[in-house]
């Protein structure tokens, strides 16, 4: 069990990063490109955007830098998540981010140029593109918090910098945290940051389990105060340029971008710690009731119900689950998973200096790139799918619209790779009339699908906004302080049902969403909109099918009310929401109706 080093990963478990260049060579050919993209901007544009003709001339242009951009900044990006003990890579990585951040300064003219324009010169120009349109309107929302600029140069000179917390936390988490093993029974087990997350948090030893949490927390702890002051960093630069932009929090700042009010998103936080607690206590109280535990703790919370009816599953065995999972999508979307395997978009290795966790990332004209560990658990074949969710979204997205066009909001991302976890549940549903399958079916959507979005993302969320209320009333952050505010959240949200002890609390630490924004509640806004749109898709087929289609087409031209209502879902109400909490609640409800019916 073991971690291998990157170079022993077999060829097939990796993805081809050759799918954006063929050679580092072919990459830094377009490095050069781009330099003489905008050396060309600088030149022709500069101190004359001031006529709706100029503006979208210079905008065409800029177009063509921003996809390149995106190849080369991709290209770098993922060679190091799969490998942070590669020096040369991280290098590469720095000096690529040190060239945007010099272009952001350069070419910061044109948005401050047309931002200082009248709205009047803005609105013809919007009228006479489409493929600008979104980033002009954009321009024209953000005017009221636009600097001097001068000052828009200097901030984006320095904009590096701005990701310097990330990167500490990544090689502190990545590179420098070495695990020793532990021993249970005479039996020594290795212990890495995967292995904790993706095996030992899930097995049904329960002192192999506690033992393994209570060694990775003792780690963990030894790096808290480095950890603390790079978030600490991380929030204190967000409201620095959240009072320099004028916003009237941290908060207004960062949900400008994702385009949703405070409303929703406290909405958002609020109605799920009130309504979905009851029924997850139950949960964790039936948990504890199968498994016989003498008290139910923050390390148990993962063990699967039955944990003997897992089935193993192999990376190609995988590929018929989600072909015939997905097929409801149609033949396209089906061509696309077979292109993902045959092509090798897919990172399965398990390999020490590899990102934890999972993701997807799609550069603009390319296909779409899928980091995660595999470990032959029916788990794993819906994070494929989850991820892959992400990739045909951002297929259509990309195929129909124009690179300024597909910055979805962060409210609504994760709907469509959650929807896929959905799609595949009832796909196996509909498999078998067996019991025990059904219940294991089920109860994978809770402890999986839901456990992840609605409690484990949710509950950082809650978590991240006292760190947020802190910082916006002028205060700073530190370990002591966090664990304390993470503690309280988990023990408002388990009550008696679950003991939060002082390792569970450290698990603030183990979250890289943090030093995305407010990041972490869109994935239980996502899956509300999922499970609503799968409902309808359930109920009504074809006709629902291709309403999330045009969901997927439609990119970041419409805000995340308008995604929504687009395929019949209205998120300005608290209905959507109270609907999926009372699906979960039913889901728990079957569960331990057939869990008693099997004792029986």
């Amino acid at each position: 069990m073991e971690l291998i080093m990157r170079k022993d990963v077999p060829v097939e478990e990796t993805w081809d990063l050759s799918l954006i260049y063929k050679t580092e060579e072919d990459m830094l050919a377009d490095v050069e490109k781009i330099k003489a993209l905008a050396d060309t901007l600088e030149r022709e544009y500069k101190g004359r955007l001031t006529d709706p003709e100029s503006i979208n001339h210079c905008l065409d242009l800029y177009r063509q830098l921003t996809e390149k951009l995106e190849l080369v900044g991709d290209y770098c990006y993922l060679a190091v998540e799969v490998d942070y003990y590669d020096t040369a890579l991280q290098e590469r990585r720095e000096k690529t981010g040190r060239l945007m951040a010099e272009l952001d300064s350069r070419l910061s003219f044109i948005v401050s140029e047309i931002s200082d324009l009248d709205s009047e010169i803005l609105e013809k120009a919007i009228q006479g593109t489409e493929a600008n349109r979104g980033f002009l309107r954009d321009i024209l929302r953000a005017k009221p918090h636009r600097l001097h600029p001068e000052a828009e140069r200097v901030l984006a000179a320095v904009s590096q910098s701005f990701q310097v917390p990330s990167t500490i936390y990544n090689m502190a988490k990545l590179a420098d945290m070495k695990f020793p093993s532990f021993t249970v029974d005479g039996k020594e087990y290795p212990l890495g940051y995967s292995l904790f997350e993706d095996n030992y948090s899930h097995d049904s030893n329960t002192q192999v389990r506690r033992t393994a949490f209570r060694a990775f927390s003792e780690k963990l702890r030894q790096y808290e105060n480095v950890t603390g002051a790079a978030y600490n960093a991380q929030v204190q630069q967000e409201k620095t340029q959240s009072d320099l932009r004028g916003f009237s929090s941290v908060f207004e700042s960062l949900l400008f971008s994702q385009k949703v009010s405070l409303d929703m998103y406290n909405r958002q936080i609020d109605l799920i710690t009130e309504k979905l607690a009851p029924h997850m206590r139950r949960w964790a109280s039936l948990i504890q009731k199968i498994h016989g535990l003498d008290r139910m703790t923050f390390a148990d919370l993962k063990i699967p119900v039955d944990p003997e009816y897992d089935p193993r599953v192999t990376i190609e065995g995988s590929r018929e689950y989600i072909e015939k999972g997905l097929s409801v999508y149609g033949p396209d979307y089906v061509d696309m998973i077979r292109e993902a395997y045959r092509d090798r978009w897919v990172d399965f290795g398990r390999n020490q200096g590899k990102s934890t966790g999972g993701f997807c990332s799609s550069p603009y004209g390319k296909n779409s790139f899928i980091l995660l560990s595999w470990n032959e658990r029916m788990s794993d074949v819906f994070t494929l799918a989850h991820e892959l969710g992400h990739a045909g979204h951002f297929r259509a997205c990309n195929a129909a619209q124009s690179v300024f066009d597909t910055g979805v909001s962060v409210y609504f991302v994760e709907a469509p790779s959650t929807m896929n976890e959905l799609i595949m549940a009832h796909y196996l549903l509909r498999t078998s009339d067996d019991p025990r399958f059904r219940r294991w079916v089920l109860s994978s959507m809770i402890s999986n699908t839901y456990y992840h979005n609605f409690v484990t993302h949710l509950l950082e969320a809650a978590y991240q906004r006292e760190v947020y209320r802190i910082v916006d009333a002028g205060g700073s952050v530190s370990a002591p302080i966090l664990s304390s505010i993470k503690k309280q959240v988990l023990q408002n949200f388990w009550g008696d049902a679950v003991d939060i002890d002082d390792d569970a609390a450290l698990t603030w630490m183990r979250q890289p969403h943090y030093y995305m924004g407010l990041y972490s509640y869109t994935y239980s806004a996502g899956l509300t909109v999922a499970t609503e749109a799968c409902r309808r898709i359930e109920t009504e087929g074809a006709p629902a099918v291709e309403d999330w289609k045009k969901v997927l087409r439609a990119g970041g031209t419409l805000d995340p009310v308008g995604l929504a209502a687009l395929c019949g879902i209205d998120i300005t109400t608290d209905k959507p929401l109270l609907n999926t909490i009372e699906t979960i609640g039913q889901y728990i409800d079957e569960v331990i109706r057939l869990t008693e019916e099997m004792k029986g």
